[in-house]
């Protein structure tokens, strides 16, 4: 029987240790793919600690919910899978087998980890942005969390998509030099000890004039911050919860600017919507008009880089590369 080395959660909660394992069959409609890039994603960190609302995992699994790899051909790709959050593997192994029909085509010169540290947190912020978001030329557009792989990448797509000036704010220094190195014009930096008027009164500091569109993956005080830039009819999507369940905000904010809160999440898309869009994302990786800070670890040092993602002490996403 064939093997291959793979990153194996058993039990949850506990660091994926790397084992031999059978070679996973395609099954009809799937392809096994030789995976080149796997990221840690706090998508996997959350499902395999079997506390999030998709249940307990199914354990002994290989996590990853994405990767990047080739097809027997040579054809570049990038895959979703649903590891943790359904029974069956992910990516962070020699071979994945997935739906031919999720695969995004890649082009062939492209950075495999590059795309695979972006990935789905591109995803998720070219669709907050351009879709729900609905993000005109000529905009300011306001990143909150920005240090981050999708506030990084919000930063780009915006100035990508016309913005004509984006505003980021982050909170450590490292946090605040990647917002600079990603493109925006102005950083601001978010403190632990920051009320509402406080940081409201930086960022408009900050921003030439009212803000029309705030890409917020924290919530909290920040977001509650943040709307009070905006402009009459001005609108804050909202992404995640990284710094609070919760916001205070006040209805007379809301009311007295006609503001629109909205919601989003990847899971609105279907595979082939996410597919799309990752092959235009890597178009522009590929074109080098698109990026974000990552660390390329072995998959055999999977279980300290596990632990490194989730305590929060890397500067990006690990990648990890086989």
């Amino acid at each position: 029987m064939s093997t291959m080395r793979a990153a194996v959660v058993d039990p949850a909660g506990q660091p994926p240790r790397v084992v031999d394992r059978a070679l996973p069959p395609a099954g009809e409609g799937q392809v096994r793919v030789a995976v080149t890039a796997a990221p840690i994603t706090p998508l996997d960190l959350l499902c395999a600690s079997g506390t999030s609302y998709f249940g307990m995992p199914a354990c002994p699994y290989v996590p990853g919910v994405q990767g990047v790899g080739r097809l027997d051909d040579g054809t570049a790709v990038w895959f979703p899978t649903d590891a943790g959050m359904k029974p069956g593997d992910g990516s962070m192994a020699e071979h994945a087998v997935v739906p031919a029909a999720d695969l995004a085509r890649l082009p062939e010169t492209v950075d495999h980890r590059l795309v695979a540290a972006l990935g789905l947190s591109a995803v998720a912020a070219w669709h907050a942005l351009l879709e729900r978001g609905e993000l005109a030329a000529g905009e300011q557009v306001l990143v909150l969390g920005a240090g981050g792989v999708v506030g990084q990448a919000a930063i780009q797509i915006a100035k990508l998509h016309g913005a004509r000036r984006v505003v980021a704010a982050a909170r450590s220094t490292a946090a605040q030099e990647r917002a600079h190195q990603a493109g925006a014009d102005s950083v601001v930096a978010v403190y632990e000890q920051d009320d509402v008027t406080s940081l409201a009164r930086r960022l408009g500091d900050a921003a030439d004039g009212p803000v029309d569109l705030v890409l917020d993956p924290l919530f909290g005080v920040a977001a509650a911050a943040a709307l009070r830039t905006l402009r009459i009819g001005g609108r804050l999507v909202n992404l995640g919860s990284a710094a609070a369940e919760t916001a205070p905000f006040d209805s007379a904010t809301l009311r007295s600017r006609s503001l629109r809160v909205l919601g989003y999440t990847n899971n609105e898309l279907t595979a082939a919507q996410k597919a799309v869009t990752v092959s235009e994302i890597a178009d522009h990786v590929a074109a080098g008009r698109l990026r974000t800070a990552y660390e390329a670890v072995p998959l055999e040092a999977a279980a300290d880089a596990w632990q490194r993602q989730a305590a929060g002490t890397v500067p990006g996403r690990i990648v990890l590369t086989i």
